[in-house]
């Protein structure tokens, strides 16, 4: 009796999984459709998400009050800039350090975002702390303050630093884009 009830038990098993086999064998056009239903979802995800950081943006940063601050270098081989800070109406807003890397590209002419935000039209003021080393191989700590009237819409303030021969000093500059 023994034996014959564990045959019994092999051959349900075997019966299952023929079963299970021949279902996955016919679900397998239903697999590949389900993948398609997958990648079109996806996409859909995608540009939902992208539509909702745009919607995000132009509420957390509209046009008509937005602020950016942009960052280069003049004198690219007589400055080694360590760190900035970044100071609206004497409250910080932005402060970085800069390794070999982001100097490396500022040297080659690259520009970095230090700030974007929102701010009011009328009077501010903006100040930057610069710490570098010169080509003299002397370590600079500069402050440059700028007084500015921000105007309805968007407004860009590029600070150059350029630090010219002979005495190599940092020198910034406020150029405001419009």
């Amino acid at each position: 009796m023994y034996g014959l009830h564990s045959t019994t038990r092999c051959r349900r098993g075997a019966w299952w999984f023929a079963w299970a086999a021949a279902t996955l064998i016919s679900h397998t056009g239903v697999a590949a459709s389900l993948d398609d239903d997958i990648e079109s979802l996806s996409a859909q995800v995608n540009e939902h998400l992208a539509s909702v950081r745009s919607l995000e943006r132009q509420l957390l940063y509209p046009t008509h009050t937005r602020l950016s601050v942009f960052l280069s270098l003049a004198e690219r081989e007589t400055l080694d800039l360590d760190a900035i800070e970044l100071f609206l109406d004497d409250q910080p807003v932005a402060s970085h350090l800069y390794r070999n890397r982001e100097r490396s590209a500022l040297e080659a002419g690259g520009v970095q975002e230090l700030y974007i935000g929102n701010l009011a039209t009328g009077q501010h003021r903006l100040k930057a702390v610069i710490t570098a080393r010169a080509a003299d191989k002397s370590f600079v700590r500069r402050e440059a303050v700028r007084s500015f009237i921000k105007p309805p819409g968007a407004l860009v303030v590029e600070l150059t630093v350029a630090a010219p021969a002979p005495d190599y000093q940092p020198r910034v500059t406020f150029t405001e884009w419009k």
